[in-house]
């Protein structure tokens, strides 16, 4: 017996036809796929299951076909036994099974249009020690790892490692093309013993030809060659080659600098190319802090970083603060400009000339000046800066002790140890900021002011989440009458700069029976900080103290405050933002007011 369908229906069984055999060509994904590894640690299955291909979702969701199932199989072979042979397992029997097929007897010519399982077994067999480890001839001085020894586990890192450090000693002795000569790498996989003996052939003493820039458009020539100090016609030397890099890339001319070594002519001189790219001429800045006693603080600068053609940067900043202060007595502003010349005299000294505007109207003086001052910055290691000059200024004051001018002549000289691992946000490391000033008034007396800010970082546990900073502010003035002082040459404290919790520039001193700053100050204050989990977030609890005294020593009278707090950091890009939340912990209100502080980068 025959029947019709009906339209409506017919339409629609041919419609399922058509989508279940869609369905049945589409590229389907492994349905199952599993990882084993008797034996192994967890640390290694987790090292091999991030490294295994098979194991990766596509990235852009579209279902893998048989094909790429495949290729990957194949690929996975070498990764899992790169990752075996860093553990030291140099034996290892890997099986991969595409439905219950060895996947390196699959042609890929002949790969299967669909995978269902995908199955990977791995048998990592003992781990090697170390039989034979000879490795030369070597630099007088080189200092290979304590691994490579027989009887030590054999791993590649530890190899390169070796090798590595056998390359470098000579390269610290101008041996600048010294490779890997013959290598004989044996394992004796019953014994688990892995048999090493590498030859390394130094070749010749190289000297350091010229320097030849590369890339350059507005920069000149003789400038980058100046700049960059390469010492043609010395011996070879990594750590001066990166110095070279370095220098160029400090005056910020450049948005990318690569020093690379030539092949050598005339047998041992070798030329040295400079590539580099060239960064945007001028830039743009903007900042803002805000402080509940010290009111907002606005700050913009302009940028000029090559403005003669010799990485001469020019550069104009605005700050206005005590913008709606609360306690204060107006707003301040200062306006400066500054021009720097690197490689001047020396490819490590760089001259600076600023001029400044200032206006500030402080809780206990007001200043009206202009000064100019020319400094001469020199680097004299890594960690390690100087720099000393002359300055000018004159200023109108207005104080408890009246009306008055002053000219004064200064030779500001000034260290500075920098060994932070980010000065924004730092982790470890330390920082030493040493200041002296001597002054003299034109017509008055003359004396020395003396600075020194220290900070020091130390971190907690594998990861360093927990963190514990340290900063120690003293500060001098010796010598010079009362009326021929600045009054923002003596020291007071409180607010975020000193005490957070106290309110801005509390406790100065009493000179000569008037209210002033003091000659001597001693401020401190420690912070833990915490990052909270995988996030952005952290947390903070601080503490500071400041103490005043009339006397550059302590003596005299003095006095001291404090002040607790917890904050909340977001780490960005430019560093973290600050919120911190003070309140004082001496004196009639401790405890009972509080004060809020935001800005970006931590407090120190």
């Amino acid at each position: 017996m025959c029947s019709v369908l009906p339209r409506p229906t017919l339409f629609l069984l041919r419609a399922a036809v058509a989508a279940i055999g869609l369905m049945l060509a589409a590229p389907v994904m492994a349905q199952e796929v599993s990882l084993r590894a008797p034996g192994a640690d967890d640390d290694l299955v987790d090292r091999l299951r991030a490294n295994a291909l098979l194991l990766r979702q596509p990235e852009d969701g579209v279902a893998r076909t048989g094909e790429d199932i495949t290729a990957a199989a194949r690929a996975d072979y070498g990764r899992l036994i790169g990752i075996l042979y860093e553990e030291g397992f140099f034996a290892p029997v890997i099986a991969i099974r595409l439905d219950g097929r060895e996947a390196s007897g699959i042609s890929p010519f002949a790969a299967p249009s669909q995978v269902g399982r995908v199955e990977i077994e791995i048998e990592t067999g003992p781990p090697f020690r170390l039989g034979r480890a000879d490795i030369g001839p070597l630099a007088d001085g080189t200092m290979l790892p304590e691994g490579f020894a027989p009887g030590e586990a054999a791993t590649t890192p530890l190899l390169q490692a070796t090798t590595r450090a056998a390359l470098d000693g000579w390269a610290a002795r101008g041996h600048a093309t010294a490779e890997v000569g013959r290598q004989q790498i044996s394992a004796q996989n019953r014994a688990a013993i892995l048999d090493v003996a590498i030859a390394v052939e130094p070749g010749p003493v190289i000297t350091f030809g010229t320097l030849i820039p590369e890339g350059q458009a507005r920069m000149r020539v003789e400038r980058i060659v100046e700049i960059a100090g390469l010492p043609t016609g010395d011996i070879y030397s990594p750590a001066a080659l990166e110095r070279a890099e370095e220098r160029l890339r400090d005056t910020g001319v450049f948005a990318a600098v690569a020093l690379q070594l030539r092949d050598p002519r005339a047998g041992d001189i070798a030329d040295v190319s400079a590539v580099v790219a060239e960064a945007p001429l001028r830039r743009l800045g903007f900042g803002a802090e805000i402080a509940s006693d010290e009111g907002l603080q606005l700050s913009a600068y302009w940028l000029h970083r090559n403005l003669l053609g010799g990485g001469e940067r020019l550069r104009f900043d605005l700050e206005i603060s005590g913008i709606q202060e609360f306690e204060g007595d107006g707003v301040d502003a200062e306006l400066r400009a500054r021009f720097e010349r690197p490689a001047t005299f020396t490819p490590d000294t760089t001259l600076g000339i600023e001029a400044a505007l200032i206006y500030l109207q402080e809780p206990r003086f007001t200043i009206e000046g202009v000064g100019l001052e020319t400094t001469l910055t020199h680097r004299v290691s890594r960690t390690v800066t100087v720099e000393g000059g002359v300055g000018l200024t004159y200023s109108i004051i207005d104080d408890a002790l009246g009306d008055r001018s002053l000219l004064r002549f200064t030779l500001p000289l000034r260290a500075i140890y920098e060994n932070r691992d980010d000065p924004v946000d730092p982790r470890g490391g330390g920082y030493a900021d040493l200041g002296l000033t001597p002054f003299q008034v034109l017509g008055g007396t003359g004396g020395v002011r003396f600075t020194l800010d220290g900070r020091g970082y130390v971190g907690f546990g594998e990861t360093e989440r927990t963190r514990l900073a340290a900063r120690v502010q003293i500060g001098g003035l010796f010598g010079g009458d009362l009326v021929d002082i600045a009054p923002d040459d003596l020291f007071y404290s409180g607010g975020s700069g000193t005490v957070r919790g106290q309110e801005f520039q509390s406790l100065g001193a009493l000179q000569g029976g008037r209210p002033s700053g003091g000659r001597g100050f001693l401020g401190l204050s420690g912070e833990l900080r915490h990052d909270i989990g995988d996030t952005n977030f952290g947390i903070v609890g601080f503490a500071d103290a400041g103490y005043i005294s009339e006397g550059s020593l302590g003596e005299g009278a003095s006095d001291w405050h404090g002040g607790v707090g917890v904050g909340l950091r977001y780490a960005t890009p430019f560093g973290p933002i600050r919120v911190d939340l003070a309140t004082p912990a001496t004196g009639d209100n401790a405890g009972r007011e509080a004060y809020l502080y935001i800005g970006i980068g931590q407090a120190f």
